[in-house]
């Protein structure tokens, strides 16, 4: 190698410039799944997650408790006219009441798709997918409680609905939780947007 006239051998600003020309920029755009601080972004979807699933279970739960103290099943109360009533059921089956008698069998799936969310949670850097895990979480736990623990026997409990509308079935809360959980999820894949918030690239 030939070194110009005046510098030194062990010029540092020479060795500054290489370690500057190595070192990569740091990603813009904080969705891009940097490297950095992995444990804080971990913490943060975690959070995130776990507190829209609270807050999803915990008004669920306090909903049907006010829905059995005041409502009477067979007596609907209007609340908007025709839109919305209050109207108390105990729906044994998922859905629009279908599966009724297979209580267990509904559960035993309803379980496997909690814990199928809290494994994924782990890759969670993106805050679209944060918020459906959290709702599809809380709902889908809001109605394992009570197949679990209401009547008229562990694992064959009948779920709390008191919400109608005209042409639908009677849903809940926990319902409308993972009903939300599943449009934000189509639009999250068909935006192109991973679990860990990068973007997926599309020809």
């Amino acid at each position: 190698m030939q070194r110009t006239p005046g510098t030194p051998l062990n010029d540092p600003t020479s060795s500054d410039q290489v370690e500057d020309e190595a070192t990569p920029e740091p990603a813009d755009d904080p969705s891009a799944g940097s490297p950095s601080s992995p444990s804080h972004r971990s913490w943060k979807w975690t959070v995130l997650f776990g507190g829209v699933g609270l807050v999803v279970l915990f008004l669920d739960q306090l909903t049907k408790a006010l829905a059995l103290a005041h409502l009477t099943p067979g007596e609907p109360v209007d609340v908007i006219g025709s839109l919305l009533k209050f109207n108390l059921i105990r729906n044994s089956g998922a859905a629009f009441s279908l599966g009724a008698g297979y209580t267990p069998y509904i559960s035993a799936i309803q379980i496997a798709v909690a814990l199928g969310v809290v494994y994924l949670s782990r890759k969670l850097r993106s805050v679209g997918w944060a918020v459906a895990f959290g709702l599809l979480f809380g709902g889908a736990v809001g109605n394992i409680l009570d197949r679990i623990f209401r009547e008229p026997s562990p694992f064959h409990g009948h779920v709390v609905d008191f919400l109608q509308t005209p042409h639908w079935a009677i849903f809940n809360v926990a319902d409308m939780a993972v009903t939300s959980a599943a449009v934000l999820l189509v639009i999250q894949t068909l935006r192109g947007i991973r679990l860990d918030g990068t973007r997926e690239h599309r020809r």
